[in-house]
């Protein structure tokens, strides 16, 4: 079945197995790779599934998965096509969860949109058992809408530099707080050099404009592997994505 017909492409939601989405996807994949040891034999929530692969992926080794999304189609979505995953309709600053029933809670691409920032990670500590694991990724503003104080993108509510997630995370009771920042690796940065100096802002430029993908850089984008991107602490300030990982006390 062609993911694009039961969950059609928003442009905020990543699907897999679309060459045009290839980047995107792995981008995230490598995320949720990279979490998964902190989710392994725990009761784990995500909040903000999306198209539900990376529930699913954490699935694999988590004792419980449940993932939660506002939109209903995408609920329906997740619940007929990974059956290890339990999946609700929720809105995320009321979490239909009990206090401390959680062990890890994943929010990933997801903070960003939302109106009641402090208040979701306030439903997230509420949630999670002492000591468990908060893991949220978000665009790094000062990457995503350089020189801004309000997002480039029409979807985004507010955007957050790596200062300020640790501070809101802080601020919301958690400690143990480590942000680390997601860069393109070696291969990916020659693909920058080759598409312009930016093969995002190139895949960005045929779909603002609704010309075809040339085919080199189709071709490129669809071999992109997450083993492309790496997670490092240091340089924040020039990271695509953030991951902040904190424990409840």
């Amino acid at each position: 079945m062609d993911l694009t017909e039961s969950l059609p492409l928003t442009g905020e939601r990543t699907v897999p197995g679309i060459a045009h989405e290839n980047y995107w996807f792995r981008r995230h994949e490598v995320v949720y790779a990279a979490i998964a040891p902190d989710c392994s034999g725990g009761v784990v929530l995500e909040a903000g599934c999306g198209e539900g692969y990376g529930a699913d992926l954490l699935a694999g080794t988590a004792r419980r998965v449940l993932a939660l999304d506002y939109d209903v189609p995408t609920v329906a979505h997740v619940a007929s096509r990974y059956p290890r995953v339990a999946v609700s309709q929720a809105n995320l600053v009321a979490l239909p969860v009990a206090d401390g029933s959680i062990d890890a809670l994943v929010s990933l691409q997801v903070i960003e949109h939302l109106w009641e920032q402090e208040r979701f990670l306030a439903e997230c500590r509420r949630v999670l058992r002492p000591g468990g694991r908060l893991l949220v990724s978000t665009p790094n503003r000062l990457t995503f809408s350089p020189g801004r104080d309000t997002p480039l993108n029409p979807f985004h509510t507010r955007e957050l530099s790596p200062a300020e997630l640790h501070e809101m995370v802080v601020a919301a009771g958690f400690d143990d707080v480590t942000v680390q920042g997601l860069f393109h690796g070696p291969r990916l940065r020659e693909l920058d050099a080759a598409h312009g100096g930016s093969i995002v802002e190139a895949q960005t430029a045929v779909v603002l404009s609704g010309s075809q993908w040339p085919p080199e850089l189709l071709a490129d984008v669809a071999a992109v592997r997450a083993s492309d991107f790496v997670l490092l602490s240091t340089g924040l300030g020039e990271s695509l994505d953030l991951l902040v990982t904190a424990r409840r006390p």
